[in-house]
């Protein structure tokens, strides 16, 4: 009798080890590598006596400020999966073409790296299961966000490096919205 209920015990805290978005890597780096990012950011802007207010206003881009709200109601599993695809989608636009920007290689490599690092540890707390992208529809949105940014304001651009300072202000306020999403997930475990 005694056996059973500690293999009963043993095998609930198993399965709920491995169902649960605990994840030790969220609770303890991923704010410290968020801030790590947004200082090497901080150290990418680009200073130009020739932009003007017009040149800014031609981006068509809208933040995309519903698909976070969307994200906030969602899952604790599809707000950790939102925010990996935001993280995957950033380094995917910082993968272009940034020969016109004024940033050193290795700053830019960095900022990859700590980029992707985030969203692989973040992808290994979703679970063993696997994240099959239930939101579908969240899913597509923010992919699609991502490629207009890259089409109407990198590719419209020819790159440049005013086009290149929109994408760095952007992607800046995308980390500071994905911390908040994934704060949210920390005070709900």
């Amino acid at each position: 009798m005694m056996s059973r209920i500690l293999f009963a015990c043993l095998f609930l805290g198993l399965f709920t080890a491995g169902s649960s978005l605990s994840c030790k890597w969220m609770d303890q780096k991923f704010r410290q590598h968020n801030e790590e990012t947004l200082n090497l950011l901080d150290t990418m802007v680009y200073n130009s006596t020739n932009t003007t207010e017009d040149a800014e206003g031609e981006v068509t881009v809208a933040f995309p400020n519903h698909l976070y709200r969307q994200a906030s109601k969602a899952s604790a599993e599809d707000k950790l999966a939102f925010t990996v695809q935001i993280l995957e989608e950033v380094a995917a636009l910082f993968e272009e073409d940034h020969s016109s920007s004024s940033w050193e290689d290795s700053t830019v490599r960095n900022f990859l790296n700590i980029v992707s690092k985030q969203a692989e540890e973040l992808h290994s707390c979703i679970g063993s299961h696997g994240h099959k992208k239930k939101n579908s529809q969240l899913y597509f949105r923010t992919e699609m966000y991502f490629k207009r940014l890259s089409d109407d304001v990198l590719k419209k651009k020819g790159h440049s490096a005013e086009a290149w300072e929109v994408i760095r202000k952007e992607t800046k306020a995308h980390l500071m919205r994905a911390e908040q999403l994934a704060s949210s997930l920390h005070t709900a475990n």
